[in-house]
């Protein structure tokens, strides 16, 4: 059974997951903390307990210290559009 079957995420998880991906696409690389701060309008302790809990459940990778780590675990398919 794969990661997508197993996990499911809350539609704000959902917004979070499709901005990584969307932004990594365009950029080439992934969205540092401060630029999910910009997109979503919320400060840095928010963002940085998302990405915990997206890391908990095993829908994103990410190595700890490292700027711009994050990957995500789940296929683009399942990703909402992101508003």
């Amino acid at each position: 059974m794969n990661i997508e079957m197993k996990v499911g995420f809350t539609e704000k998880q959902g917004q979070y997951l499709a901005f990584i991906y969307n932004y990594s696409k365009i950029h080439g690389r992934a969205p540092a903390e401060a630029d999910l701060e910009r997109y979503f309008k919320t400060m840095p302790p928010t963002i940085h307990q998302m990405i915990l809990k997206l890391e908990q459940k095993g829908l994103i990778s990410r190595v700890p210290g490292q700027p711009r780590s994050i990957r995500l675990l789940i296929s683009p398919e399942k990703l909402p559009i992101l508003r």
